[in-house]
């Protein structure tokens, strides 16, 4: 059941909203609390820790809802916020936005909308959570640990745990977007990050499907490791998964005429995993490293458009699984003999 607290002091609203959410409200699919400002609703937070989104007008007494939503990001980042309010000028919005609300409703609400747009916000929240448990619960999902997520992590316990350092045997991929360096000199800011999360929207959910996880977002590259049974296999399905979704992908977006490609780079081995980064500022990267992870990119910074490249090793071990071509021999930085390399076909 998510809970759902309305700041808001219009005294109508809270009848509306039981009205227009009786039968959610019935099938306990949603639980509300209201508060008349800023003030009384960090006081309901307080109570109801387990409050998952805020809908909150911009104009109360007391706290207004923009400092309402300051407060939010700073004791509550888990909560999702929405404003509703009846100034929806851009500076409104952009404040708003600026602050950390999820959405932004104007008055007079349209309920239709504002349902769907909870929905929404519920379902982010839910991913957020469920990350939460999968990265207490799971090493495979460590990604990235800050400041916000240890707060809501518990334990000393589990922050313990969070520093364990072991030598895994795993595959590492290297996947760069090629030539986007011209986009992202040319377009706007906002045009390069749209096109770009788009662009690793696509590889993100090839990687997760053939069981690996994001260690990474470099610029417009991603590094991704996989680990347990057929590692080096399930990462060559996932970068060929990958190189052909991109190719996929249209040319023009928004205007912006570019033919997305993409260069990979693998190699497997072991590796040393750990939370990499600084425990006093409690900024840490669970990550992998050594000199297999280095090869990886290296071998990404040899591989041409639409290209996955392997060397010699990894070659050896999947000859009988995918189709390959011999590229060559070619020099990477930091090793002293020439490598043989190979291209996957399929």
């Amino acid at each position: 059941m998510a809970k759902i607290l309305v700041a808001d002091d219009e005294a109508d609203l809270e009848t509306l909203i039981k009205q227009k959410f009786r039968q959610k409200i019935r099938d306990q699919q949603y639980e509300f609390l209201f508060a008349a400002d800023g003030n009384e609703a960090l006081n309901k937070i307080q109570q109801h820790p387990d409050v998952d989104i805020v809908l909150s007008d911009i104009n109360m007494p007391g706290m207004d809802g923009l400092t309402l939503l300051s407060r939010l990001s700073e004791t509550s980042p888990l909560i999702k916020s929405v404003i509703i309010s009846a100034y929806g000028d851009m500076g409104n919005i952009r404040t708003a936005m600026n602050r950390g609300a999820f959405d932004f409703i104007t008055k007079p609400i349209n309920f239709e909308d504002l349902s769907l747009t909870m929905e929404k916000t519920i379902r982010q929240v839910n991913q957020v959570r469920e990350t939460l448990k999968a990265i207490k619960e799971n090493n495979i999902l460590k990604m990235y640990v800050d400041q916000t997520v240890l707060n809501f992590m518990g334990s000393q316990e589990f922050e313990s745990s969070l520093v364990k350092n072991e030598v895994v045997e795993a595959t590492v991929v290297f996947i760069d977007i090629c030539c986007f360096t011209s986009i992202s000199e040319k377009e706007s800011p906002d045009t390069v990050v749209k096109l770009l999360n788009n662009y690793f929207d696509v590889m993100v959910k090839e990687i997760i499907a053939q069981g690996g996880y994001i260690d990474k977002f470099i610029g417009d590259a991603v590094m991704a490791v996989f680990r347990g049974n057929y590692h080096l296999d399930r990462a060559i399905d996932a970068s060929l998964a990958v190189r052909n979704k991109i190719r996929e992908l249209p040319s023009l977006y928004q205007d912006v005429s570019f033919t997305p490609q993409v260069s990979i780079g693998i190699n497997s081995g072991e590796m040393i995993s750990g939370n990499i980064g600084s425990v006093n500022l409690r900024r840490l990267d669970y990550t992998v490293v050594g000199d297999v992870v280095n090869t990886a990119q290296r071998l990404q910074s040899v591989a041409g458009e639409s290209q996955v490249v392997i060397n010699q090793t990894a070659y050896d071990k999947v000859k009988e699984s995918f189709s390959c071509r011999k590229l060559g021999e070619v020099v990477l930085k930091n090793k002293t003999n020439p490598m043989s390399i190979y291209e996957v076909m399929d």
